[in-house]
């Protein structure tokens, strides 16, 4: 089981002017290679009257699946560059297309290559690269007298903490990182002298940018 990699969080889009030829790097987080075959119909459908709509996408937790396409461009100058930008960033379930509207003036082969691999970064860039992150769903039920004592170590260690709700008793509900869960159990009955209920609610990917959770 794969409980981190690094994917992007939306949607991007950015562009750049080449030796007067216009580069639009687009960019989505995928499920599935349908989602990708989709999106690169969108972009095709929306750049109709582009010369060209080239593509690179990776699928699955160890990137099983990987195609891109030149859309005309000469065979190794621009999908492959594309997928390479892609699989150098270590992104998983990711679809980039580079879509290009001629200016006038050739590239030739090492210009072409730069150019694409241009697109391609700005195009992830502006989906922001993230961590996706496996984390175990904990509730944890103390007295009100221990909620200081686990709440400052629940924020001294940078734990997630996802909701806090009052009644008769203090529960708090925290992420807790996959492979720290059972160290992470000992720890909260070791400071409320095992007191604590705790409850494992279920596995959950997060979106993790800089340590914080991105909604």
């Amino acid at each position: 089981m794969i409980t981190r990699y690094r994917t992007i969080y939306k949607k991007g889009i950015d562009e750049i002017i080449i030796n007067k030829s216009r580069f639009i790097g687009y960019s989505m987080p995928i499920d599935s290679e349908e989602d990708a075959l989709k999106f690169i119909e969108e972009i095709k459908t929306l750049h109709r009257d582009a010369t060209h709509n080239v593509y690179g996408y990776v699928v699955g937790d160890d990137n099983s699946i990987q195609r891109y396409s030149d859309d005309g461009e000469p065979s190794g100058t621009a999908g492959i560059p594309v997928l390479e930008v892609i699989k150098k960033e270590d992104l998983r379930n990711v679809v980039v297309v580079v879509t290009r509207y001629f200016g006038g003036i050739k590239l030739g082969t090492g210009g072409l290559i730069r150019a694409y691999t241009k697109g391609a970064k700005i195009g992830l860039e502006s989906g922001i690269i993230v961590d996706k992150v496996l984390f175990r769903k904990v509730k944890i039920r103390v007295d009100y007298t221990l909620y200081g004592k686990i709440e400052n170590y629940l924020q001294n260690k940078g734990i997630i903490i996802e909701d806090t709700i009052y009644d008769d008793a203090v529960n708090i509900i925290v992420y807790i990182d996959y492979e720290g869960f059972n160290s992470f159990i000992d720890i909260m009955e070791d400071l409320t002298r095992a007191t604590a209920i705790i409850d494992d609610i279920g596995e959950e990917y997060l979106l993790i940018k800089d340590g914080k959770k991105l909604d």
